[in-house]
């Protein structure tokens, strides 16, 4: 690993790329989001789906530009894995409606959760993932919108996905010959772990699939899989270090704040959000 931070960490604007997605603050409807973010410094959007639910598409993404925003990402596509070929169809169905929506509120990127199925061989899954992305390429490559795989901590290869490494993820990539539509998403909670993290992240940004970025940190010890992860810096992971590797590779978009919490969802999310906006100086200042 390397020692040497590149200097763009301690560059004027770091603050510039700071984005937060609205599940982190799921307590705030998108109007106060759109409101309440760039009080705080937050210059960047992405947008979970059922943030969408009954709203103009279009309507949607001119209220996040009138508010000085930049629409990152729209989360999530994916869930491809399942027992039977009508299950595997909706899910093909459901990411094709993730496109037309990333396309009407004007999100360059989905982010990719692949899905996985108990009792189902991993290598089965993988295939079903491969399978069922080659479906919806050619309908994000019309619409101008990019599918970004994230790999997930490898606690969720029984149920949410079977790919767990950015190895599995550029492997994928490299089946489908790696179009322009489709890359990667790095998760700092996910793939903090890999011990061929740093060359990893290294071949995405060779190779041009270097997409997303997401930031929080694993808690010691983590109450709940799922909902107790950690503001940066509350844990255990070298958030500078990662995000050195990510910079170095020529990533220069924002760092997207995902953090899912009991814990700060309990908090009033206009403080919540002040954290959030302090702990990501301390990171990059």
């Amino acid at each position: 690993m390397s020692s040497e931070l590149p200097t763009i960490l301690s560059q004027p604007g770091a603050e510039a790329r700071l984005c937060v997605h609205t599940i982190t603050t799921k307590q705030l409807s998108l109007e106060e989001c759109l409101a309440e973010f760039p009080k705080r410094g937050v210059s960047g959007l992405t947008i979970w789906r059922q943030a969408l639910e009954g709203r103009k598409l279009a309507a949607v993404g001119r209220r996040v530009r009138e508010a000085g925003l930049e629409l990152v990402s729209l989360c999530r596509g994916g869930f491809f894995p399942a027992s039977d070929a009508a299950a595997r169809q909706r899910a093909v169905d459901d990411n094709l409606l993730s496109i037309e929506q990333a396309h009407g509120i004007g999100a360059p990127l989905i982010v990719l959760v692949c899905g996985a199925v108990p009792g189902q061989s991993l290598a089965e899954s993988r295939k079903q993932i491969a399978d069922g992305i080659a479906a919806v390429l050619p309908a994000a490559a019309q619409a101008g919108v990019r599918l970004a795989i994230e790999p997930l901590h490898p606690m969720y290869a029984d149920d949410r996905s079977a790919v767990n490494t950015l190895r599995q993820a550029h492997e994928i990539c490299d089946a489908l010959g790696s179009p322009e539509s489709l890359g990667i998403a790095v998760d700092a909670y996910h793939v903090w772990w890999d011990p061929e993290l740093e060359a990893q992240i290294a071949l995405a940004g060779q190779t041009g699939r270097l997409l997303a970025f997401h930031i929080c940190d694993w808690l010691t010890p983590t109450c709940d899989l799922l909902n107790d992860r950690g503001l940066m810096g509350e844990g255990c992971i070298n958030l500078r270090e990662m995000s050195a590797w990510v910079d170095a590779a020529g990533f220069a978009g924002h760092r997207e704040v995902e953090i899912f919490s009991n814990r700060w969802w309990a908090a009033e999310p206009r403080h919540f959000l002040e954290e959030i906006a302090a702990s990501y100086r301390r990171l990059y200042s």
